[in-house]
């Protein structure tokens, strides 16, 4: 039985958002003092060694985008609560138009204001990877691998044991993804050299390109992949 889907769950935005990705947290590592946007558990380590050496000021630059990723989520769950229903546009959509409005604004940030552009890119990833958990069914994130990894890996060792070609093909799929993010991290830690701040301007594009792909339906399979 096949039905009409929106594009939110599609591999194609799927592929955009993990580039997108990897490109913010190779940019805000790289260019924005070493901090994470995705990664909050490198934060947190960061935070509290920071803390414990009594670096305080160090420790709370780790903090505040780990309370920023907390507020993302937050939101991202109330905009999708509040615009569920909404015809006009898919609140998927609002998400992301929100994400590359964060993003434009973060790229015209000195050096100086390193926190605020980490907070602002923390709490963008954060309504994203709450945002977008599925793909074709199946859950994901865009902005992190190691869930990812892990789901790839019991998918190949099931495959190893069931033989059944669905599993080999889904595990596939997320190693596919993880590598779309690690190229992502690539061209951002390039990127963000030369290019600066203006670098995160370049995940703006892919996330317009996600937004856009996101008007088309298509007809799906009514299982997971």
């Amino acid at each position: 039985m096949k039905k009409n889907q929106q594009m939110s769950e599609s591999v194609f935005v799927a592929a955009f958002l993990c580039l997108s990705g990897g490109f913010q947290d190779a940019y805000t590592f790289f260019n924005r003092g070493e901090v994470f946007a995705n990664a909050q558990t490198g934060n947190m380590v960061l935070m509290g060694t920071s803390f414990a050496t009594g670096d305080y000021h160090t420790g709370i630059r780790y903090l505040l985008p780990v309370l920023a990723f907390a507020a993302g989520v937050y939101v991202a769950e109330r905009i999708r609560r509040h615009f569920k229903y909404y015809e006009k546009m898919h609140w998927r959509q609002l998400i992301v138009i929100m994400e590359i409005l964060f993003l434009f604004g973060v790229g015209w940030m000195p050096q100086k204001m390193n926190l605020v552009a980490n907070v602002l890119v923390s709490f963008v990833c954060a309504m994203q990877v709450q945002s977008f958990r599925k793909v074709k069914g199946n859950a994901y994130a865009s902005t992190m691998c190691i869930g990812n990894l892990r789901t790839a890996t019991d998918m190949l060792c099931s495959y190893h044991v069931t033989k059944d070609k669905r599993l080999l093909n889904k595990s596939f799929l997320y190693f596919v993804f993880i590598g779309i993010f690690i190229v992502g991290a690539a061209f951002g830690s390039v990127l963000a050299k030369i290019i600066g701040e203006r670098a995160i301007w370049i995940s703006c594009a892919l996330l317009l390109m996600a937004f856009f792909v996101m008007f088309i339906r298509e007809d799906v399979e009514h299982k997971a992949l």
